[in-house]
């Protein structure tokens, strides 16, 4: 039986105020998004300061994090192996970067966020506190 549980804006306003709230305390002004199930987009913040070409990447990092479990946080650079042509083959929207999670229910994803203005460390500190 297929679930449809899934994040709704309701669910992505908390999530998207705990991203803020670490960014904040990081001092790293982050774009801040949220996907559903399907990893489509719910919501997205732009903090004052984090920058524009930004946007689009928290965006398919939380994208990403739904498409391809387990979480879009991965070590080194993103231009080698298998990471590499599983972002070349997802028609732009697949982003190994760090800063994606997964968010589950259950042991059951029901969506994603994803965070991008920072170090890939500062990225991945604001999606794991957003995404508990």
């Amino acid at each position: 039986m297929h679930s449809t549980r899934t994040v709704g804006l309701s669910d992505a306003r908390p999530i998207i105020d705990v991203g803020i709230a670490e960014a904040d305390r990081i001092g790293a002004p982050s774009n801040i998004a949220v996907a559903d199930a399907g990893g489509g987009p719910v919501a997205h913040l732009r903090m004052d300061g984090a920058q524009l070409g930004s946007i689009e990447h928290s965006i398919d990092k939380a994208h990403t994090s739904v498409l391809v479990r387990p979480p879009a946080i991965w070590p080194g650079t993103p231009n080698r192996g298998e990471f590499w042509s599983m972002a070349l083959s997802g028609v732009g929207r697949v982003l190994v970067f760090a800063g994606g999670l997964p968010l589950r229910i259950d042991d059951e994803v029901v969506g994603a966020v994803g965070v991008s203005d920072g170090s890939p460390e500062r990225d991945t500190a604001v999606a794991k506190a957003a995404a508990l």
